[in-house]
């Protein structure tokens, strides 16, 4: 099964991570501070092509938007894109929704393919921080 579905996407250490929410959420934003502050690679932004291929959910990006961030207040930045295997998605939450101190598990599934997931705030500075010691922990 393949989709194009509404949400960003980073790679770090060979582990893919889709960043998904509503329009305003903070997708691309969160995706800038991963690749800027701490050494991810860029998948896609805005849309992300999924296919499940062997038991893995596989990311890239469509053609068109290709190795394309849209940075608010700068514009589109040109960055290298990769594809990616994933292994956790990022649910954003609206502020007032709290994030559980201690959650539990929570699974996005794919085309019988389910992954980790956690649900996050995108614009709290640890944010982040927090994807990648989820990624340390799979």
């Amino acid at each position: 099964m393949r989709a194009n579905v509404h949400a960003s996407c980073v790679e770090y250490n060979k582990k893919g991570v889709l960043i998904y929410g509503p329009s305003g959420s903070g997708k691309s934003d969160l995706a800038l501070r991963l690749i800027m502050e701490n050494g991810a690679k860029l998948v896609a932004d805005d849309r992300v092509n999924l296919q499940e291929l062997k038991g893995k959910i596989k990311a890239t990006a469509p053609t068109i938007l290709k190795g394309l961030l849209e940075v608010r207040g700068v514009g589109i930045v040109k960055l290298s894109s990769v594809n990616a295997d994933l292994f956790l998605a990022i649910r954003l939450v609206e502020k007032r929704e709290l994030v559980e101190r201690l959650p539990e598990s929570d699974t996005y599934e794919f085309s019988g393919v389910k992954i980790p997931q956690l649900n996050l705030y995108a614009f709290d500075a640890s944010t982040p921080a927090k994807i990648l010691a989820a990624l340390i922990m799979l």
